[in-house]
């Protein structure tokens, strides 16, 4: 754990005893789609001064009776029996206690604690957390232990005339050019629909299922039925999400049967890619305007994110074209684990579209349309496709760069860094979160093919360059580029004047040097050993720069004290009521602050987020003050299921890991 940056598969956890969070966890692991189970290290807790490791062994002092305690507590405790697996291994002279929860079965799905009932004794894995579950997640385990897709589901209230008639001839106009002899062209239409389980009877009656309408629905229809299932194209002007606040994007927003849908989708990007000049002749005489990106990459991109998105969650597929990049982002993780995208094989979310689309040649069903994607981008010498699969945030994002990987431009800026013997796979990353804004371990293993622990060194190692930031968040760290890697030549101009500080910190003019070589601050006192200056009464800043209190209490950024309990002040400086509440806050909320408890039901409490975030954005440190309540504990509980719920958004979309990330209610 100490080699890796993220791995929500593994929990360290002291236990000294078999307490309620450790069987949480199991019963998290258990729960998990896709996880295929998780493993519990008990026996280590985090060091309390981190150095070169983050997580230290305690040991335990009798292993034997935890083991047997977890056993008779995963027979006893659940609904189903779960049977872990237990070992015990000794460490630095400690015993360690490992022990390994499999992922449970479909159709015994969810795991729930028996004496508190659904939903909230049924927890599931979101990153490093474990999270009660939400109604929709429970919807979501039981469609899993259905025989039936939940595609096949039939939708309430439809009837044959919310099918568009338009969109079967095209289905049958296509599948005769793929497979003139198909028996089913030679039925009617409703024999059709039954065979491709677009409709079902129901009462004597041929009812649309889900699928039917997302591949045949009239727009009339699949606005009743399905308002936020659309598929929205976005025209970003810069490289990161509104730069310019007056003209933010440009937006065309489709509503289609699927089929239609694709290829109206399809055209709209590939009208708006840039073109470059191609010799297509051996002689080079001749030569072709081509898109950057290759149109079939465009075109598997767009077949998984509308085929793989999940139809549980209401919100649209959204296609945002950047300066640089273009990405894709569908509701849904991907069930395959990412590190397995592009390997044989295909899991897909919806079997019945999926089939569709596979008869008709928009897909294939053997996992391929990955590996196609990463050739051609090879091919076409531009940098490979990355894909974030994000179980917190029920989201899949491909990320395609538009510029040629290493074109001379690359090389002329790597040239600022050769001192640093960057082997080609670190110039890759580099250039990723030079233009990105922010690389992972998940990235950097799709850029290098290498596996999580050598993707978290060659990381580590950018870091120690002073290349890269880290951002550590469990398991979802991520690094973000030092001023040093975005503006090179301006870093070396003040470093022709007086060295650096550190990595990648430049001393600014003037400013004398001690004799060892470590700089004097403007009013002469002297740093301390560890680069950090002193303040004036003689107390040491804290490790992020910012001085500390007398009494010991770090400053927030913004220079203002943090209270006893260790939660920061608000920093916009407006006025506050003698409670200490914003001063903006109508009377009604302010009264429903106040009136919240520490036991406050959830639902109570996520419509006074609801109703702060209508009034402007909050950050998540904002909203612990206000709401007295831990800052993980607000996002798990609160800012989490709004998100999932399409209530709240994020301010930084396209980073949801952002140290500035806001969120405010959608209108």
């Amino acid at each position: 754990m100490n080699e890796l940056d993220e791995h929500p598969r593994i929990e360290a956890k002291t236990a000294r005893e078999v307490s309620a969070s450790l069987m949480e966890t199991i019963c998290a692991y258990a729960n998990e789609p896709g996880l295929s189970g998780g493993f519990l290290l008990l026996g280590i807790h985090e060091c309390e001064e981190p150095r070169d490791r983050k997580y230290c062994i305690v040991g335990i002092d009798n292993p034997d009776k935890i083991q047997r305690d977890v056993a008779e507590q995963c027979a006893s405790r659940f609904n189903r029996v779960i049977r872990p697996e237990c070992f015990v291994e000794t460490v630095e002279g400690k015993a360690v206690v490992g022990i390994f929860v499999p992922e449970a079965q479909a159709g015994d799905k969810p795991i729930f604690f028996k004496k508190v009932g659904l939903p909230k004794g049924a927890f599931r894995r979101i990153g490093s957390t474990n999270q009660q579950c939400t109604d929709d997640d429970l919807q979501e385990m039981y469609q899993e232990g259905r025989i039936r897709p939940y595609d096949e589901t039939i939708v309430a209230d439809a009837t044959l005339d919310d099918l568009d008639g338009d969109a079967i001839a095209e289905y049958r106009r296509v599948r005769i050019g793929v497979d003139p002899d198909a028996e089913e062209l030679r039925w009617s239409d409703a024999e059709l629909l039954e065979s491709l389980h677009c409709v079902k009877m129901r009462e004597n009656t041929l009812r649309p299922t889900i699928a039917g309408l997302i591949l045949f629905g009239s727009k009339k229809a699949l606005r009743k039925f399905f308002p936020m299932m659309r598929l929205d194209y976005l025209r970003v002007p810069g490289r990161n999400w509104v730069e310019d606040p007056d003209h933010p994007f440009e937006a065309i927003e489709m509503r289609e049967p699927l089929f239609h849908l694709l290829s109206r989708g399809l055209a709209a990007i590939m009208d708006d890619i840039p073109r470059a000049f191609a010799f297509t002749s051996d002689d080079g005489l001749m030569r072709q305007e081509e898109p950057r990106i290759p149109p079939r990459v465009i075109r598997e991109a767009l077949v998984n994110a509308l085929m793989h998105r999940s139809y549980l969650i209401h919100s649209p597929v959204q296609v945002i074209r950047y300066a640089n990049r273009l990405e894709i982002r569908n509701p849904g993780h991907s069930l395959k684990p990412v590190e397995s995208l592009g390997e044989p094989g295909s899991k897909p979310r919806n079997p019945t579209i999926a089939g569709v689309l596979h008869e008709m040649k928009f897909a294939e069903s053997k996992g391929s349309g990955i590996r196609v994607m990463r050739q051609l981008m090879r091919s076409a010498r531009l940098s490979p496709p990355t894909f974030e699969s994000e179980r917190e945030q029920d989201l899949f994002t491909a990320t395609f760069l538009m510029h040629h990987f290493l074109d001379q431009q690359d090389l002329q800026w790597l040239e600022h860094f050769k001192d640093a013997n960057l082997s080609a796979d670190e110039a890759r990353i580099l250039i990723h979160a030079r233009e990105i804004g922010s690389v992972n371990n998940a990235i950097c293993r799709d850029y290098t093919g290498l596996d999580t622990l050598a993707a978290s060194g060659m990381l580590r190692r950018l870091r120690d360059l002073g290349l890269l930031v880290q951002h550590p968040h469990a398991s979802a760290t991520y690094y973000t580029p030092t001023r040093r890697l975005l503006h090179p030549g301006e870093e070396e101009k003040m470093v022709e004047g007086g060295g650096t500080i550190g990595r990648g910190h430049p001393v600014p003019d003037g400013l004398p040097t001690m004799p060892d070589g470590l700089p004097t601050m403007p009013d002469g006192l002297p740093t301390m050993p560890d680069g950090l200056p002193t303040m004036p009464d003689g107390l040491p800043t804290m490790p992020d720069g910012l001085p500390t209190m007398p009494d010991g209490l770090p400053t927030m950024p913004d220079g203002l004290p943090t209270m006893p309990d260790g939660l920061p002040t608000m920093p916009d400086g407006l006025p506050t009521m003698p409670d200490g509440l914003p001063a903006y806050l109508p009377t009604k909320l302010a009264g429903a602050i106040r009136n919240l408890g520490q036991r406050s039901p959830p639902g109570q409490v996520q419509q006074v987020v609801i109703e702060l975030c209508s009034i402007r954005a909050y950050t998540a440190d904002e909203l612990a003050v206000l709401l007295r309540r831990n800052k993980k504990w607000v996002f798990r509980s609160y800012l989490s299921p709004l998100l999932r719920a399409g209530i709240l958004e994020y301010t930084i979309p396209e980073n949801p890991r952002h140290p500035t990330q806001a969120y405010r209610t959608k209108k």
